[in-house]
């Protein structure tokens, strides 16, 4: 199995693997259901619309990549869309754009409507980091914390106490940063950026 070193890396395998294979896997399930009621259960409509899903998605995508009016398209589909898997993508474009306007309000908004969609794991862990990121930047640190303690997966704990000890550095509670970044270095030894952070952590503390 291909490792992804990054979120964003992640999630471009999701979104693809979701593109590739989403109508093969309710091919799949209709076809274990078997016969005649599988068939009217999940019907030929169910697979064209999800087609014509993946199609509006590509469309909201395009415009969001060109100009202000996409960006409004977008948060339309969002609205419009809300129980659909792709409205869960299309939040997170949406916080990444929102994020460059340093709109970070409305990138925490639309984080958090992924994180609390997403049925997969990995991507709630991503839009919770996302989402402690934003805080943050807004100097939200007991929602930043939150964000990070809905992490279930272990997949992500390096960056969560990474990330967690710069929440606890902002606060200044130095004994508890101090604690993270050891936590995060034991789950990614040699990254010498965490390491480099708990070194300074006393020069931290004499500011």
């Amino acid at each position: 199995m291909e490792v992804y070193t990054t979120e964003e890396q992640q999630v471009e395998a999701i979104k693809k693997f979701w593109k590739d294979n989403g109508t093969a896997i309710i091919l799949g399930a209709v076809i274990g259901l078997g016969g005649l009621w599988g068939w009217r259960y999940y019907n030929e409509q169910r697979i064209v619309g999800m087609d014509e899903a993946s199609a509006q998605y590509q469309q909201v995508m395009q415009a969001l990549e060109n100009d202000e009016q996409g960006f409004s398209q977008a948060l339309e589909y969002v609205n419009t869309h809300s129980d659909d898997n792709y409205a869960l993508l299309t939040a997170m474009q949406l916080a990444s754009q929102a994020v460059t306007r340093d709109d970070f309000s409305e990138a925490a908004k639309q984080l958090k409507f992924a994180a609390d969609k997403a049925k997969v794991p990995a991507i709630a862990a991503i839009a919770n980091l996302r989402l402690a990121r934003v805080h943050v930047q807004l100097a939200d640190y007991p929602q930043a914390l939150a964000a990070l303690d809905a992490i279930g997966t272990d997949n992500f704990q390096s960056q969560v106490q990474e990330l967690r000890g710069d929440v606890f550095v902002k606060q200044g509670n130095l004994d508890k940063a101090r604690a993270a970044y050891s936590a995060a270095l034991e789950n990614s030894a040699g990254n010498n950026l965490i390491k480099m952070k708990l070194d300074n952590l006393p020069a931290v503390a004499s500011v």
